[in-house]
């Protein structure tokens, strides 16, 4: 049986006195939403997220990351996949830290690589409209960028459904906000972008009458964290990974 030390991967990590930019870079070229956080000695001490990452938005700043570090999940080489599972269930992020005995890093286990794996495993049963979180935040294809940006920022969530006159016409992520040169020019300055420029379209959706393990298939088939719930083109949910998880768990 696949235990932690199987989907283990390396990563860059940082220390406390080192700046956010420094942060927003790695998460804006490789394909991470946390950033591990170690000590002198190579001990793990927290983590930053990518939405912390998006609260700074100067592209030039001398603000360190001591500021957003949080707690972090951690497991052993030996622990089994199904409880690593149910650690970064519990703490609610995309990721988990793996440590040597000492608790010395060593690297980390992506939830994209952890969740297939899952999948595959279980019996996934039940339909989306009994897991799916309601009660959706959304954008109008209207809204700027920088009215999009901070509730993204104050939602915590990884995307956000875009409708026009309440129907679905597409996504913005987090990331989005991201990699993108010119939203980070007009977070910058005065100029009134509407998210409907950057967004992305068409988008991956599922519906409510749809079999929970049909969507999570969909899930890992497009390596997206997180699908509208749609009926009739109106949004009236969203599935993500966790939203699966906590079935597996249960």
């Amino acid at each position: 049986m696949k235990v932690s030390r199987d989907l283990l991967i390396e990563v860059t990590t940082l220390q406390k006195d080192e700046y956010v930019t420094r942060a927003r870079q790695i998460l804006r070229d490789d394909i991470y939403r946390e950033i591990y956080i170690t000590d002198e000695k190579g001990n793990l001490t927290g983590m930053i997220d990518i939405t912390d990452v998006l609260k700074v938005t100067d592209t030039r700043s001398n603000v360190t990351i001591s500021g957003f570090i949080r707690d972090a999940p951690s497991v052993c080489l030996e622990t089994t996949l199904e409880e690593v599972g149910s650690i970064i269930f519990r703490a609610g992020t995309d990721s988990s830290a793996v440590l040597r005995e000492n608790g010395t890093f060593i690297g980390v286990i992506l939830f994209r690589d952890l969740f297939p794996v899952l999948v595959s495993r279980h019996e996934i049963t039940g339909i989306v409209a009994d897991v799916m979180t309601r009660n959706v935040i959304c954008s109008e294809s209207d809204e700027s960028i920088q009215k999009v940006y901070s509730r993204i920022v104050e939602s915590g969530y990884t995307s956000l459904p875009v409708i026009s006159r309440r129907k679905l016409i597409g996504i913005v992520s987090r990331r989005d906000l991201i990699e993108n040169g010119s939203i980070r020019q007009s977070l910058g300055n005065s100029t009134r972008t509407s998210i409907s420029r950057v967004m992305t379209t068409p988008v991956i959706s599922t519906t409510p009458d749809a079999r929970v393990s049909d969507a999570a298939g969909i899930l890992v088939a497009h390596d997206v964290s997180r699908i509208p719930v749609v009926d009739d083109g109106d949004v009236i949910g969203i599935l993500d990974r966790h939203d699966v998880l906590k079935n597996l768990v249960k």
